[in-house]
C-alpha cells in the first residue's frame, strides 16, 4: 500500500511539472474590421434626386476631373467613382444613365445630385427635385472595396476644420481632414473609418444621440483623391 501511495504521489508530481511546462496560447484577438464588400451591379436605392450646375460648372469634382454640367455625370456620397447608375423617375417614368464623379448631395433625404444634362432628361430642371430609384449598372474595373466615415463639416478655412477635427478625435478616437481641390479649397472633416455603410451609419447615430445641438452628418466613402 505504501508503495502504491509513493507511485501515485510521483505521478501527480510529474503531471504537475508537465502542466507547468505547457504554455497557453491565448486566442487571437478578433479583427477590428470584417473585409469590406465592394458594391455590385444591381444595387438599388430610393430617395430624392436633385441637380447642380453653376457655380460648380468648370470646378474640380471630387475625383479630380473638371465638372461639366452638360455631361452625363452625378454626385453620390458612397458609390465608387466611375460607377454608372441608371436613374428612374418614379413619377414620370423617365430614365437616364450617369457616371459618378463627385460627392454629395449633403442634404437629408437626397441620394444623388445630377448634372444639368441628366436632370434635363428627367424633366427635373423646373421642379428641382424628384423621387427616384437608382440602380448600379456598371462598376469600374478593379474598384477597391470602400471604407466609410461620417462627414460632419466642410470649411473654407483650415483652422476651423482643424478645431472640429480635434474635437471629434477626442470624442470618437479618429478623425481626419480631407482637402477638396476646388477654388477656393474646401476642407472636409471625416470621423471614423468603418468597413461598411451600416457601421458608419451606426457611428452617425451614436454621434446624433450624443449631440446637444442638431446633428448634421452624412455617411461618405473615404476617397484616396482630394
Amino acid at each position: 500500500m505504501r508503495r502504491v501511495l509513493v507511485v501515485a504521489i510521483a505521478v501527480l508530481a510529474l503531471a504537475g511539472c508537465g502542466h507547468k511546462k505547457r504554455t497557453r496560447v491565448p486566442p487571437a484577438a478578433p479583427s477590428r474590421r470584417t473585409p469590406p464588400v465592394p458594391v455590385a451591379p444591381g444595387h438599388t436605392e430610393t430617395g430624392i434626386a436633385s441637380w447642380y450646375g453653376h457655380p460648380y460648372h468648370g470646378r474640380a469634382a471630387a475625383n479630380g476631373e473638371i465638372y461639366d454640367m452638360e455631361k452625363m455625370t452625378a454626385a453620390h456620397r458612397t458609390l465608387p467613382f466611375n460607377t454608372w447608375v441608371r436613374v428612374y423617375d418614379l413619377d414620370n417614368q423617365k430614365t437616364t444613365e450617369v457616371r459618378i464623379i463627385d460627392r454629395g448631395p449633403f442634404v437629408d433625404g437626397r441620394i444623388i445630385d445630377l448634372s444639368h444634362a441628366a436632370a434635363r432628361e428627367l424633366e427635373l430642371i423646373g421642379p428641382g427635385v424628384a423621387r427616384v430609384r437608382i440602380e448600379v449598372i456598371r462598376t469600374p474595373a478593379n474598384a477597391p472595396a470602400g471604407l466609410f466615415a461620417v462627414q460632419v463639416g466642410a470649411f473654407r478655412e483650415r483652422a476651423n476644420a482643424e478645431r472640429l477635427r480635434a474635437s471629434m478625435a477626442a470624442s470618437y478616437g479618429f478623425a481626419r481632414l480631407l482637402q477638396r481641390a476646388e477654388n477656393p479649397v474646401l476642407w472636409r472633416v471625416l470621423v471614423g473609418e468603418e468597413p461598411t455603410e451600416e457601421a458608419a451609419g451606426a457611428l452617425a447615430q451614436r454621434m446624433r444621440q450624443n449631440s446637444v445641438e442638431k446633428f448634421t452628418g452624412f455617411v461618405v466613402r473615404i476617397d484616396s483623391v482630394p
